[in-house]
């Protein structure tokens, strides 16, 4: 009876199902958490270096913003390299790269250098985010898609609720020189690691034909010999003619926004609008991170549930992110609060819903026409991260001017509800986009 079970198991049996699709997620999603840890780390660096290189609170809102200039900007380019090139090539080039410009912040003299360096990362992390939504929409069947968004996206927010602590404490040990080097030579090894396990499904030694049919079966894979659309810009105007990509673009853009202000201001808004401590500052900002960890997995969990339940993919993918948009709006209410612990606790719920928010890539996996991946990723990213040009030199000049953030959190919760509004009116039916 025994043999006859492992006879079954085998992986060339069709009663066996391979999950290599999984080994695949846990991959990105560590890319992903390096991805974000390299971007932020300048909001733990910002009190020290602000300070050894002279920086206004203006000048650093600039600083902050650099990262996003390039960022955005590079997001159509890189969706062209994407869909030239492929996914392996393009996403160890974007991980190796980015991994040295966090290295270079290190060796910063001024805010002419840092700037450059903050170009450089912004340039060669626009693939990342795009390439992780082809993956998904290549490896996995459309209903574990959210799920599969949620724990890979999980990275934006887990890396810094994890690894925080020992960086804050790194900065005050050693000095925010040392933490940059750090960052940056761990994304730089792990570049080799991804070059060494990616491979796409079809090419893969880990998937069997079982898991094959699987994905196939639920809208995955890209089927051999599918050529990819030349870029031009009038397949971007066909594209930009669906109202989805506006609402998509407008939404993530307003969700962002709240993120935004998490990576940049927020260790700042701790030390000096809440007069806390830096080892206190080290402790409580940990909280938000988990919170919208937690946020995230809640919200890809639940997608996938109503879509199982009901078939509708309007309810599964808007309701979530719209009913997060709703919570990260309440981040205003922290303006009317002393306690620190109730600070916390409205901020951690504010960063919750906008880790729910980061369902908004499913969306794109589930509407981009497949020939055209790169660029419609690329086009959802750059409307996204205007967020990262905009919210740090809006939050800087009304710090600068009122000498608080009231202001300032104000207008992350307007923004959010304009998210509301961009899902609720303007995103229309979560369908597959054909262009003709």
């Amino acid at each position: 009876m025994s043999s006859e079970i492992t006879s079954h198991r085998e992986v060339g049996s069709p009663l066996f199902r391979t999950r290599a699709r999984f080994i695949i997620l846990a991959v990105i999603s560590v890319a992903t958490l390096i991805n974000y840890l390299d971007r932020t780390v300048l909001g733990i660096a910002a009190p020290y270096l602000s300070k050894d290189l002279a920086l206004s609170p203006a000048m650093m809102g600039l600083v902050f913003s650099a990262f996003s200039w390039t960022y955005a900007a590079a997001q159509i380019p890189g969706g062209i390299f994407l869909d030239r090139f492929g996914t392996k090539l393009t996403y160890y080039l974007s991980l190796t790269f980015w991994s040295v410009f966090t290295l270079l912040q290190a060796f910063s003299t001024g805010i002419y250098t840092l700037l450059f360096y903050r170009f450089g990362l912004g340039v060669s992390e626009a693939p990342c985010f795009p390439t992780n939504g082809r993956i998904v929409g290549n490896w996995f069947p459309q209903h574990e898609r959210a799920r599969a968004t949620s724990i890979y996206t999980v990275g934006e927010y887990l890396g810094l609720a994890a690894f925080g602590p020992a960086l804050f404490w790194v900065t005050a040990a050693y000095g925010w020189k040392a933490m940059f080097i750090i960052v940056g030579v761990v994304g730089v090894v792990f570049g080799f690691v991804w070059w060494g396990l990616y491979r796409d499904p079809q090419d893969s030694k880990m998937v069997n034909q079982a898991e094959l049919d699987y994905i196939a079966a639920g809208g995955g894979l890209t089927p051999k010999g599918t050529e990819t659309l030349p870029f031009t810009w009038e397949n971007c105007k066909k594209l930009l003619q669906f109202r989805q990509i506006w609402g998509a673009g407008l939404g993530q853009f307003a969700g962002n926004t709240t993120l935004v202000f998490f990576l940049t201001w927020f260790p700042t808004y701790l030390a000096t609008a809440r007069h806390m401590g830096w080892v206190k500052v080290g402790f409580f900002a940990v909280l938000p991170f988990l919170a919208a960890a937690i946020g995230i997995l809640i919200g890809g969990w639940a997608s996938d549930q109503i879509l199982k339940k009901t078939g509708s993919a309007n309810l599964a993918r808007k309701g979530p992110i719209i009913f997060g948009l709703l919570l990260a709006s309440a981040i205003v209410t922290a303006n009317f609060v002393d306690s620190d612990y109730a600070v916390i606790a409205i901020l951690s719920m504010a960063f919750f819903g906008q880790g729910m928010v980061g369902l908004g890539w499913t969306l794109i996996s589930d509407m981009a026409p497949k020939q055209m991946y790169g660029i419609t990723g690329g086009l959802f990213n750059f409307a996204a991260n205007l967020a990262g040009i905009i919210t740090p030199i809006v939050i800087g000049f009304i710090i600068g001017a009122t000498g608080s953030f009231v202001w300032a959190l104000a207008f992350v919760g307007a923004v959010a509800l304009f998210g509301v509004f961009s899902y609720v009116v303007i995103l229309g039916d979560v369908k597959p986009l054909v262009l003709e």
